[in-house]
């Protein structure tokens, strides 16, 4: 499929700067640029490569001023690297069309399918589950019984979704994924663990992305809650009871404890561990590997293990390498002050 740079200039309602009647059928990078490919200048240290990639057309924010001559065709936006967003998003829903149940899957009588849904091979779609309008599901999913999922959905291969989970419009869950296992729920008696049955289910609102071989399990009661807009990582445990505020971001490996409260706008970076029943305040920024055992204010910036404020961190950073030669110097301070009390002693 080919775009012009006039189509392209159209749909993101920029300006085009060079021929509007070059085409592109892929993307690049623009220091890999090649030929009929479309790439983007977002971060001012790849400036030097706009004069060197043989992409034929890349996106620039719209102050971009050349220093020189570029023989690519310029598509002028106000923010070069979210109208690649848009724009790849616009193509990949083209390119992806899928619709009708494939040979070898299995729906219930008593399930609900909307319009253009997908039902791939080796799927398994429970009783009473519900699918919306354009919603997909890849080869070898599970749906249980009472699942219900929104319009324009995609459950990519291999998730599977536990009974009575809620998941609502416009989602993503990638590979191997599961939705609604029982969360890690057990009493001690007398060094025995006791299963505690887990009751409630997950409900997950609009929009929401989830990355391959996260887990998120269903609450003891109620529900365990993603809020609309919350984009999971890779590789992520979110355990019972926990709800995850609007538009929050983890990377890769985060894990949370039971019945803990996310609150709307954070960012969690790679490893980071939270404990169980506390609370993280809403636009909080969390380090890689910290690890967090008390609440957290509104707009915290934390990092390490136990976590604590980034400028603490830093600073405290900086001192460490310096520790070794630190204490011998305190070592020969001790000394000598010992001397000085002992000779000031004699003298009295």
């Amino acid at each position: 499929m080919k775009f012009s740079a006039k189509q392209i200039a159209d749909y993101l309602h920029g300006e085009v700067v060079g021929d509007p009647d070059v085409t592109v059928s892929d993307f690049s990078r623009i220091e890999e640029g090649k030929p009929g490919t479309l790439t983007f200048l977002g971060n001012p240290k790849y400036t030097p490569n706009i004069y060197q990639t043989e992409a034929d057309i890349v996106l620039v924010n719209d102050d971009f001023v050349p220093d020189k001559p570029i023989r690519a065709t310029l598509i002028k936006v106000p923010n070069a690297y979210s109208a690649l967003a848009s724009l790849m998003e616009m193509v990949n829903q083209q390119s992806g069309q899928k619709s009708g149940r494939e040979e070898m899957s299995f729906v219930s009588s008593s399930a609900t399918l909307g319009e253009n849904v997908y039902i791939g091979a080796f799927s398994y779609i429970a009783e009473n589950a519900q699918i919306g309008d354009d919603s997909k599901i890849y080869p070898q999913s599970y749906v249980g019984e009472n699942v219900r999922i929104g319009r324009n959905c995609i459950v990519y291969p291999g998730v599977r979704i536990y009974h009575d989970s809620i998941i609502a419009d416009n989602c993503i869950i990638h590979s191997g994924a599961v939705i609604g296992a029982d969360g890690f729920g057990f009493s001690n008696e007398n060094g025995v663990y006791h299963k505690i049955p887990q009751m409630g289910n997950v409900l997950i609102e609009d929009d929401v992305e989830i990355g391959a071989n996260t887990t998120i399990d269903r609450a003891v009661m109620g529900s365990t809650i993603i809020r609309r807009g919350v984009k999971l990582d890779n590789l992520i445990q979110i355990a019972h009871n926990c709800d995850i505020g609007e538009d929050t971001a983890m990377a890769a490996q985060v894990g949370i404890a039971g019945s803990t409260k996310i609150g709307e706008h954070c960012v969690l970076g790679g490893q980071v561990g939270i404990g169980g029943h506390i609370t993280i305040g809403k636009n909080s920024q969390i380090g890689a590997q910290s690890g967090i055992i008390s609440n957290t204010k509104e707009g915290s910036e934390i990092i390490g293990s136990p976590a604590y404020p980034v400028k603490s961190f830093f600073k405290s950073s900086i001192i460490i390498p310096k520790l070794p030669e630190m204490y011998r110097q305190l070592n020969a301070l001790e000394k000598e002050i010992a001397e000085l009390k002992k000779n000031l002693s004699q003298r009295e």
